[in-house]
């Protein structure tokens, strides 16, 4: 095989780890926060506070704010993998055969991936996000029905045998049409807001030193923060619709069907549940896998350099 094989090989699997690595340690931080926001989705219990206490009943019941982070790492720590991979290897064929020119600035900025248009930066990461969320979708229903307290499974397995049992293989895509919905749009915007936010927030003037290093991780943690709550923001009512129909499919059947049942019932409030949990997970969790990620592919790069050289 060519050098440039192995080199793209290598290339490949940097990303993939570097993308494993961050989303696993993201997830586990922050899984209280993604329990209460499905506690609180699901539509059982009123405020944020009383969804706190329903599950925190006494200081040795804080434990249970990790239920079903075995399911959540495994699912965002593959899917980050997945999804870090496919989005270098689209954003490496796009910087190739551009759909439009790449975004202005000739300065270095913060980013350890291939400078494209704005155009190409909001499509790579919705098909990328689509793509994998598909893949996923079996692991993120046993995440969210193992989260909820409407079921009573006892294991993962209880749970996936459940599923299966009543519902079929068709039960392990429940809510793909809202998720796909909510993710695609998510990912991209995210993709684009993240990327113009370096631009205008990398110095004009950059060196190789330590402390410009740590200057374009803090550039990689603030953009990621301002692109996590936009996206989050406008995502937020198919993140609702999603929750609904996989926690509750017998009464939510469909994307359009429960959106028209939501807005009967509880009006157009009912979408913006959970947001204020979302915005700050996702805002948190994609700043913080994204500065992972980027600063474990630079420190690969850098050590494999130092080590040809």
């Amino acid at each position: 095989m060519s050098s440039s094989g192995n080199q793209q090989k290598r290339n490949g699997l940097t990303h993939f780890l570097s993308g494993a690595s961050s989303g696993l340690i993201t997830s586990a931080t922050l899984q209280p926060l993604d329990l209460l926001k499905t506690r609180r989705q699901q539509g059982t219990h009123g405020s944020l506070v009383e969804t706190f206490h329903h599950v925190v009943k006494t200081p040795a019941d804080v434990v249970k704010l990790w239920r079903g982070t075995l399911p959540s790492t495994i699912r965002t720590g593959l899917g980050s993998a997945m999804y870090f991979a496919s989005l270098n290897h689209m954003r490496q064929y796009f910087s190739r055969h551009p759909i439009a020119p790449a975004t202005e600035s000739s300065g270095k900025n913060a980013s350890a991936l291939p400078r494209l248009s704005k155009t190409a930066n909001l499509t790579t990461g919705a098909f990328a996000r689509a793509a994998v969320g598909f893949i996923m979708m079996p692991i993120t229903i046993i995440k969210v029905r193992y989260e909820s307290n409407y079921y009573s499974y006892s294991s993962m397995m209880h749970a996936t045998k459940d599923i299966l049992k009543n519902d079929g293989m068709k039960g392990f895509f429940y809510g793909f049409g809202a998720t796909a919905i909510r993710d695609a749009p998510y990912a991209g915007i995210y993709v684009l807001f993240y990327e113009q936010c370096k631009l205008w927030l990398t110095p004009i003037n950059t060196t190789g030193s330590n402390e410009a290093s740590a200057s374009k991780a803090v550039v990689n943690m603030t953009s990621g923060v301002i692109a996590g709550v936009s996206a989050t923001v406008i995502t937020n009512p198919f993140d609702v619709l999603r929750t609904r129909m996989q926690v509750r499919p017998q009464d939510y059947r469909n994307t359009w069907q429960a959106a028209r049942k939501l807005i009967v019932e509880d009006g157009m409030k009912v979408f913006g549940d959970g947001m204020g949990l979302r915005v700050a997970r996702k805002a948190l969790s994609s700043a913080i896998t994204w500065t992972i990620y980027e600063e474990l592919v630079r420190w690969s790069e850098k050590t494999s350099q130092e080590l040809i050289g």
